[in-house]
């Protein structure tokens, strides 16, 4: 039975490729907005991360009203490390539309989510966007799509998907790149169209897959999903099964049930097969979870979410400044915080150590990794972290680590600096071919191998690369890889850096830290050029006398210190490293701080 009112479409693409921007334009041009609404671009990424990276990290419901159809959008992450989020959405839809950048063409993203979408069955709408750039290259880009649906074993329906072109900036869409359109109805109608009606029983007993969780301070946790069959009542006995996990059913009710509408959730007193809800009332339910009616508790099969490739050490903050300035800074605290977010990201992967205060966190990336330290840490959370490591994997008796498809995009002065870099991570050139006066490499290289090298390729190419990953398949292990050849400025004592301290430091390499900036002894102040950690006293003051004053110290000139980010820290780290995570702080540390027992254990190691 068809539900010929409703389409269930996902929004898939690489990273700043323009899913949100165009999601923006659908609902301007649907009516969802007063006239005289003020609206914020980028509506969907409603998360302060989101806002402030200019990337969408978790995947959001919205639906709009395009005649008598209703149609529910969701928008995904295009960054690699959310890939998880991008798998379990596709078990909600019937059909995606698939966003290329009608410059940078098909990246390793473009090619993980339609992968997992052709392997379902869904239908595609293939979007050129961005065409009103002015480096665009339609017909190549067409070409190279057609190129990687044939490689990925797309059927002769899905090979014949609608090919649209659109300025998601100017809010335009036509079928041909020759004639400009003048507002999104070609999508609208193609989507109308193309994609199928949900099938369900409306009569049958209820089975609603949770494919996302949502939380809310006042309500609790709320599951959304899409009706597979049967209809949901507000305050119906419903019973919560899943059909992996070996944990007994659990009865509850319905409490609230909420339909989508533009931004906001609209209140149902019921909702049937084929639409997406949103349900409260269920305090242990969890994404992969089906509900059913009492009559047939039958679970649906889930998909199986891709494995984590890297793994962290968070752990108690013990460092001399511990407690200062985090609110919750316990053992408790940090698991708690931990396990709660397993709930809500089901590729994340938190497991007990041999320690009380540590707990090993295994994600996609780094930066999957990088986004749970930063949320925590606006918080209230203070932590420390350990360097990212790979999970290793024994296939057939060899041990194999992750690999990963790397492909960069360079203008052609920097190509030969790039290979070189990356032949030295034990990188493989797979493919090269120009583009517009740059060059588009394809590699695969060890995820290891990726470790600190962003700040570098930028460097390289002097800001002007792209360079974009996704994880492959499993590999023999490639050899040793040299992540740093740099050392640490390590502090001597515990105090406050000065003028004079940090002038006599900063002859020995870049500093981290400016005059009145309180460190500790081990703690790191800057970066050696040399492969070796020095200590330097920053805290030293100039010896007064009556001949030489204190006032001379301002005759001093101090080069400005290098402030990192989050993810500059990550890379940086050495395996003998820790990186301290307050709300207010960042702060590299070595594991011993103590600089005798430092030296000695450096070498025993020896």
């Amino acid at each position: 039975m068809k539900i010929n009112s409703i389409r269930n479409i996902a929004i898939i693409a690489h990273v700043d490729h323009g899913k949100t921007t165009l999601v923006d334009q659908m609902l301007k041009q649907s009516g969802v907005y007063r006239d005289n609404q003020t609206v914020v671009d980028r509506v969907m990424d409603s998360n302060d991360l989101e806002r402030e990276r200019g990337i969408t990290i978790l995947a959001k419901n919205t639906a709009v009203q395009y005649g008598d159809v209703k149609i529910n959008i969701v928008d995904t992450p295009g960054h690699a490390d959310f890939g998880g989020e991008v798998e379990r959405i596709l078990k909600m839809v019937n059909g995606v539309i698939l966003l290329v950048d009608a410059s940078e063409g098909p990246l390793p993203q473009t090619r993980f989510v339609l992968s997992h979408a052709l392997e379902m069955g869904h239908r595609v709408i293939v979007v050129i966007n961005k065409i009103d750039r002015p480096d665009r290259r339609i017909n190549e880009v067409v070409d190279e799509l057609l190129e990687l649906m044939i490689d990925l074993g797309a059927t002769d329906d899905q090979l014949d998907s609608p090919m649209l072109f659109c300025s998601g900036r100017n809010g335009t869409a036509s079928y041909s790149p020759e004639v400009a359109g003048t507002d999104m109805k070609p999508l609208f109608d193609t989507i109308v169209e193309y994609i199928p009606a949900p099938e369900g029983d409306s009569d049958a007993p209820l089975q609603m897959l949770v494919s996302s969780i949502d939380y809310n301070e006042f309500v609790g946790r709320v599951a959304i999903g899409r009706i597979e069959q049967g209809t949901l009542r507000q305050n119906d006995e419903i019973v919560v099964c899943n059909y992996h996990a070996d944990k007994p059913s659990i009865k509850a009710k319905a409490v609230s049930i909420y339909e989508f509408e533009g931004l906001t959730r609209v209140a149902v007193p019921e909702a049937s097969a084929g639409s997406i809800v949103a349900l409260s009332g269920v305090s242990e339910i969890t994404i992969g979870d089906t509900i059913c009616s009492p009559d047939k508790v039958v679970p649906l099969h889930f998909v199986k979410i891709s494995e984590p490739t890297m793994e962290m050490t968070f752990s108690v903050n013990d460092s001399p400044f511990a407690g200062r300035e985090g609110k919750y800074v316990t053992s408790r605290n940090l698991r708690d915080r931990l396990y709660r977010e397993t709930l809500r990201d089901v590729s994340l992967r938190v497991s007990e150590t041999d320690q009380t205060d540590a707990f090993n966190v295994a994600g996609r990336g780094e930066m999957h990794l990088s986004i749970l330290i930063e949320t925590m840490r606006r918080e209230g959370y203070e932590f420390q972290v350990s360097p990212p490591r790979v999970l290793y994997r024994e296939v057939e008796g060899v041990l194999c680590e992750p690999i990963e498809r790397l492909v960069v995009d360079v203008p052609e002065v920097s190509v030969g600096s790039v290979i070189e870099k990356i032949g030295m991570r034990k990188g493989e050139l797979v493919e090269m071919k120009p583009s517009a006066g740059r060059m588009k490499i394809e590699f695969m290289i060890p995820s290891r191998g990726l470790f600190g090298y962003s700040s570098e390729f930028l460097t390289d190419t002097h800001g002007e690369g792209i360079m974009a990953s996704v994880f492959d398949s499993y590999a023999p292990v490639k050899g040793d890889v040299v992540r740093r050849n740099t050392g640490s400025l390590v502090a001597y004592e515990t105090g406050e850096a000065v003028t004079y301290g940090l002038y006599n430091a900063q002859e020995r390499g870049a500093l981290f830290i400016g005059p009145g900036t309180p460190v500790y002894a081990g703690m790191i102040v800057g970066v050696c050029p040399k492969a070796e950690d020095i200590t330097v006293n920053v805290c030293r003051r100039k010896q007064l006398t009556n001949i030489r004053a204190a006032g001379s110290d301002e005759a001093l000139r101090l080069v400005p210190p290098r402030v990192l980010s989050l993810e500059q820290c990550l890379e940086f780290l050495a395996d003998d490293e820790l990186l301290e995570v307050t709300p207010q702080n960042l702060r590299l540390r070595k594991r011993i701080l103590d600089h005798g027992k430092r030296m000695r254990a450096l070498k025993s190691s020896k």
